[in-house]
């Protein structure tokens, strides 16, 4: 992974110094909350619901040990004993008290981490494939372009004051595990005719109250005009890009209202404008940075113990066949390790847990973890003749749950347990349709089904491309549950269809109950998934078994 440069450890150490006196200056009362709240924004510092969070960049979801026992021991000295591990890849502590917010800083600091722009009406974390640099299906390893772009786009004085938070992903793979085109610009590695590497530039997409899926404005890009291209695109948006309401400021609305035709044909013009000016400094940067990236050593030795256990253990085989993924080496094992044991919190992580995964990272994953944005962490590079002993070293620690994929494995907001922006509880409805299906014992024979839950229109919880995507809002004072259908965040990105009126908190859980025994008795065979029913029947089965006449009374 990249290690910091003298610069990069200078301008780290700056900003902690800059923002512990600006710290203290408003614990001493020269600064009012409205004055020091952009400056605190600046560094990753929110004020919640209950309390300031701090928001850590884990850039593009690479973990060392060493990174993952400070964020542990962060949890454990400076917050309630544990963190939250976001969608954006990035880790999130809700109770820090604001006068050690810079002894955490320096903490995170003295491991090659900060919370700059982890926030504001900028480039936010870059986000990549969490299973960079391991899968099978790789084109090659998108880290270090996620890297460029990271140092590129890090305090870069004409986009610090962006129009509105800009997002980025990158993958390198076909089969898009990043989200590309929910994306302000989504990047997607690809072979032209000539078998030369480059991108497919997606643009315009993203979430929130108005989802909309980017549209390719570059089919193929050459890798090396990578930043040139992305600086266009942010350039344009960043003049037309509307700052009179921030609900249409992101730039999926500017695509919107200028339209795709006159949009590309401006990036296209910027872009030939400043290419000129980047004269190779990006290349050789590339190049040291791609270095740092070089695949680890992986060792032969025989994997047959791992088949060994896959037959005597059944905890185990259902561990391996939900959690492991096909590695590019043939004798390693990809794994993602489930921090959503049934009833637990998607995403938190306990101080033991994140000091239990870095040493099992270093003992058996050549001293790597990633974080998916499906708010999980993941050990991307283990032998499959240490995978029994994994299982066992997880097992002791809880983080052995064998549901990842499955309709246990949701990605949850906070909601309104910790954000102060949330219309409705998201953690609680998590944890009860988890425990719900465990009980039912029917989770493995539902298969692959992904469910998205939001606590607020922001949809932090990416519930639009759910499966199943579930909205909290406020209705009259009520919380109320907005549903819907046949969402898709892979490469064939769709957004889902809404099923018609919400449901109560209390009638939530049957109503997705209810969805998916309609699905087991809908599909052609065990092997249709619930989306591949989805998509061969449509919304209308699905709407008729949601809302029989006795539950529409019951609403009523």
């Amino acid at each position: 992974m990249y290690s910091y440069s003298d610069f990069d450890e200078a301008f780290v150490r700056n900003r902690v110094a800059q923002f512990t006196d600006q710290i203290s200056r408003r614990l001493e009362g020269s600064l009012t909350e409205d004055e020091f709240r952009p400056l605190r924004l600046m560094n990753g510092l929110y004020l919640q619901l209950h309390a300031y969070m701090l928001r850590v960049a884990i850039p593009y979801g690479t973990l060392s040990p060493r990174q993952m026992h400070a964020l542990a021991d962060i949890a454990q000295t400076y917050d309630k004993g544990y963190g939250h591990f976001t969608t954006r890849q990035n880790i999130q502590f809700n109770w820090p008290k604001l006068p050690e917010v810079p002894a955490i800083l320096s903490a995170l600091a003295d491991v090659e981490m900060h919370a700059i722009q982890t926030s504001g009406n900028t480039v936010r974390n870059v986000t990549a494939d969490h299973f960079a640099g391991a899968a099978a299906d790789e084109i090659e390893d998108p880290r270090p372009y996620a890297e460029l772009l990271r140092q590129w786009s890090s305090d870069h004085p004409e986009f610090q004051f962006l129009p509105r938070k800009f997002k980025i992903a990158v993958t390198g793979s076909p089969n898009d595990r990043a989200v590309t085109r929910a994306h302000d610009i989504g990047l997607r590695m690809q072979r032209n005719a000539a078998g030369e590497v480059g991108f497919e530039v997606i643009a315009g997409g993203g979430l929130g109250r108005t989802p909309m899926l980017g549209f390719v404005i570059r089919p193929f890009l050459p890798v090396e005009d990578l930043l040139a291209y992305v600086e266009a695109v942010l350039s344009v948006y960043n003049t037309l890009g509307r700052r009179d309401n921030k609900y249409k400021a992101r730039i999926k609305i500017t695509v919107h209202e200028t339209g795709r035709e006159e949009i590309t044909r401006m990036v296209e013009a910027r872009f030939a404008e400043i290419k000129p000016q980047f004269g190779g400094a990006d290349q050789a940067l590339l190049a040291d940075i791609r270095a740092a990236f070089a695949p680890p050593k992986f060792r032969t030795a025989p994997t047959i113990g791992y088949e060994a256990a896959r037959s005597k253990d059944p905890i185990f085989r259902a561990w391996a066949d939900t959690n492991l993924a096909p590695h590019r080496h043939p004798d390693y094992a990809i794994v993602t390790v489930s921090i959503k044991a049934h009833g637990q919190t998607p995403g938190d992580a306990t101080a033991a847990q994140m000091h239990r995964l870095a040493d099992l990272a270093a003992a058996y994953g050549h001293s790597d973890l990633r974080i998916s944005h499906e708010q999980n962490v993941i050990l991307p590079h283990v032998h499959k003749s240490d995978l029994a002993a994994l299982h066992a070293g997880l097992s002791e620690a809880g983080l052995a749950t064998a549901n990842v994929g499955l309709i246990s494995d949701i990605i949850a907001c906070p909601g309104m347990d910790y954000c102060a922006l949330a219309t409705a509880r998201s953690i609680p409805v998590a944890q009860d349709i988890a425990l719900r299906f465990d009980a039912l014992k029917l989770e493995h024979d539902i298969g692959p089904l992904k469910i998205k839950i939001s606590g607020c229109i922001n949809a932090c919880g990416h519930h639009h491309i759910g499966h199943i995507g579930i909205l909290g809002l406020d209705r009259a004072g009520v919380e109320s549950y907005q549903i819907t259908l046949g969402g898709d965040g892979s490469q064939d990105a769709v957004i889902g269809e809404k099923t018609g009126p919400g449901f109560a908190y209390d009638q939530i859980v049957p109503a997705i109950e209810r969805i998916v025994l309609a699905y087991l008795g809908l599909r052609l065979a065990q092997d249709e998934t619930f989306l591949q029913t989805y998509q061969r029947l449509g919304i209308a089965p699905f709407k008729a078994a949601l809302y029989p006449p006795e539950a529409v009374d019951d609403a009523a």
